[in-house]
């Protein structure tokens, strides 16, 4: 299945819990798309929070942010892991 970080920015006072608030409501409905969310990042400093996401194409993963949380990605990038 592909693999996507999905780039969100600008994100107003966002820390650590408030996105592991968002990613907890991400994997109640992720199922329902075929999307498994894995991992996520944040960087306070500049309102950005990049999340890797195994989905079948791009728009059943910003499906899954958009009902969920209603922060939809900025950026969605298909990506290919390196060893």
């Amino acid at each position: 299945m592909p693999l996507y970080i999905d780039v969100h920015k600008n994100l107003k006072g966002i820390d650590l819990k408030a996105a592991a608030d968002a990613h907890m409501k991400d994997l109640q409905i992720e199922g329902k798309y075929g999307v498994k969310y894995i991992k996520y990042w944040v960087d306070e400093g500049k309102g950005a929070v990049f999340c890797l996401v195994e989905a079948p194409n791009e728009e059943a993963a910003a499906k899954v942010h958009r009902e969920s949380t209603g922060m939809v990605a900025d950026e969605i990038h298909e990506v290919t892991e390196g060893h």
